[in-house]
């Protein structure tokens, strides 16, 4: 017999603050008659984030930067099982919402009275979780660059190791996500294959790349703890700005840096090349680490 297929699919909690708190954004669907979060499937080879930001946008109108990852709801539908995550999300702006046959009104309540509207209780729950979150000061996407080939078969300095084929396609699918979380700021360690990873991303955003020293691999007479410190410290400093930041670094030095940062020492915070986490930052420290 045929393994049944699980459906895939994301959304988000949208808020966006009051004078008195937060107000969060649920959608009416008049084909169920319902109150829920807004969501839909992902779609082929879609990351489940950038399913999140696409439906929370598709569905409301409403324009939104992820933040915490949320309890993921478990059910159901159509027979099949269904499993959709979910992410806080801060709205950045507001279109002009047009009813639909999918979505025929959104409203904005406050938390508490929209856990009594939802329809259903794993919506109440992620409310519930949303709720009990601290106010979050700023978002890092850390991201290690790039491939760039073997240090032994690169003739030059290594520092002007450039991306390879490889490199060079996932700087471009960095270059889909990245924007995702509207960073105001491209921060890279000196290396040209960290500049390079986030090289994409800067020419779609329109933004410079600071190269910064302190976010580099320990070089000769360093050593590795001391550099992971300073990246941690440069983290912990982007995180307090209250906005979003990209920063592109190295594999020897972000575990370290997550291992201070989050202070879960063992942890694996091993990054593959091109690959990257979400850091949401509060004013006590780090939040929340997601893988991107």
């Amino acid at each position: 017999m045929a393994a049944v297929t699980e459906i895939r699919a994301a959304g988000g909690v949208a808020w966006r603050p009051t004078p008195d708190g937060v107000e969060v954004c649920l959608v009416h669907r008049p084909r169920y008659g319902d109150w829920s979060l807004p969501k839909g499937k992902l779609e082929p080879a879609e990351p489940p984030l950038a399913a999140a930001v696409r439906e929370v946008a598709e569905e409301t109108d409403v324009r939104a930067v992820p933040q915490v990852r949320l309890p993921s709801a478990r059910y159901r539908s159509e027979g099949r099982p269904k499993v959709v995550d979910y992410w806080s999300m801060r709205a950045v702006a507001e279109g002009g919402f047009q009813p639909g046959t999918e979505v025929d009104e959104v409203r904005w309540l406050a938390v508490d009275d929209a856990i009594r509207l939802v329809s259903y209780p794993h919506d109440a729950e992620v409310l519930a979780a949303f709720a009990a979150l601290p106010r979050a000061t700023g978002t890092v996407a850390l991201v290690r660059h790039a491939h760039a080939g073997k240090r032994g078969t690169w003739s030059g300095p290594d520092t002007a190791r450039p991306l390879d084929d490889e490199g060079r396609a996932q700087a471009a699918a960095l270059a889909d996500l990245l924007p995702l979380l509207r960073p105001h700021r491209l921060l890279s360690a000196s290396p040209r294959r960290c500049v390079q990873t986030l090289d994409p991303t800067a020419r779609r955003l329109d933004l410079p790349i600071e190269v910064c020293g302190d976010l580099d691999e320990p070089g000769p007479g360093q050593q590795r703890d001391e550099r992971a410190l300073a990246l941690a410290a440069r983290l912990l400093e982007l995180g307090g700005t209250d906005g979003q930041v990209a920063v592109c670094s190295q594999g020897k030095v972000i575990p370290g840096a997550l291992e201070q940062l989050s202070g879960r020492v063992g942890e694996d915070f091993t990054t593959p090349k091109g690959g990257g986490w979400l850091l949401v930052f509060t004013a006590d420290g780090l939040l929340a680490a997601e893988r991107l």
